[in-house]
């Protein structure tokens, strides 16, 4: 099948990949180049430098809201446009354009988890599991008519980042088979149920900050929700400390003093073990392996204990 492709980051690339192997890639549409880092110089998206490594034709628009902006994907003539978290509204014309529409990887079991960070979304509430859903894409925001949809269940110890990387790779399947599907004319739009319809709003760094009244358990979503990016922090005697790994844990099981325990305040350093450290949580503990403070490299607990005095100082 003749598909043009449209995205921008890592987790993108799976699918190209995935497209170049089996169909013609007729050409890519990315996010332009931006500034990035201290120096702000500009920098090419992955998808970028996946298509120029691979010789595809490559366009960068600013918008799609033009005619002209809209024109190179008339020239393309794809049977498919497939999307994957490039970050540029398709207006209606695009839409319309090839044979079998514009299809979307997201990544979550749609209509739960519509918007920006259904990854983290999912992980700060708990879920068990997860997954990837092929759409055709509408104009509303991921509300199209689903394809293929395929779970991944969650577990304690997942993090954004594996997950993220995970989801890209599950999708990649989908998208293959779909594409199969509607070449082979087995496959039928199913519109999304009404039931169910939750939202992930794009995270914000406020949100990385830790609040030591929550319970354990909330905290430690949180530490693995923002990992990569933004990493929950606190602050250590009015330093940053970035939480990179940690797990709840149940005191009454830690068999420590009352008076250690149960009495502590909230974010209060309760217990230094071989590899972690034990904070009062509003419920329960929380036992932190790896941590990061500004200018400096992430290092575990017992590397960390090394150099600073940490058992009955207060976090936050």
């Amino acid at each position: 099948m003749r598909v043009a492709f449209a995205g921008t980051p890592e987790f993108a690339l799976p699918a190209l990949a995935a497209l170049c192997a089996q169909h013609e890639v007729v050409g890519v549409l990315t996010q332009p180049d931006r500034p990035q880092g201290r120096g702000r110089r500009l920098k090419a998206s992955a998808v970028k430098t996946a298509a120029l490594a691979r010789n595809l034709p490559l366009a960068q628009p600013e918008t799609l809201k033009s005619e002209a902006s809209r024109a190179v994907l008339h020239a393309w003539a794809p049977e498919a446009l497939i999307v994957v978290a490039y970050g540029l509204l398709l207006p209606r014309e695009m839409l319309a354009l090839p044979r079998y529409g514009c299809l979307n990887i997201h990544a979550s079991l749609l209509p739960r988890w519509r918007g920006a960070a259904p990854i983290q979304r999912a992980i700060l509430a708990g879920d068990r599991e997860t997954g990837v859903t092929i759409m055709q894409m509408d104009e509303g925001l991921d509300t199209g008519p689903m394809l293929r949809s395929k779970a991944l269940p969650l577990s304690a110890a997942d993090t954004a980042g594996s997950v993220h990387d995970a989801l890209a790779a599950l999708g990649a399947t989908a998208l293959l088979e779909t594409l199969a599907g509607l070449a082979g004319g087995r496959l039928t739009p199913v519109p999304q149920p009404q039931e169910g319809v939750t939202y992930a709003p794009k995270i914000e760094k406020a949100e990385a900050r830790i609040d030591w009244s929550r319970d354990a358990a909330a905290i430690g979503r949180q530490v693995r929700a923002f990992n990569p990016w933004p990493v929950a922090e606190t602050t250590l005697e009015g330093e940053q400390l970035r939480i990179f790994e940690a797990r709840p844990v149940d005191v009454k099981a830690l068999n420590m003093p009352r008076t250690a325990s149960k009495n502590a305040e909230n974010g209060a350093i309760i217990a230094v073990q071989d590899d972690a450290m034990l904070v009062r949580c509003g419920d329960g503990a929380l036992s932190v392996t790896q941590v990061q403070q500004p200018g400096r490299k992430p290092v575990s607990v017992r590397d960390f204990s090394h150099s600073h005095s940490l058992l009955g100082r207060r976090l936050g």
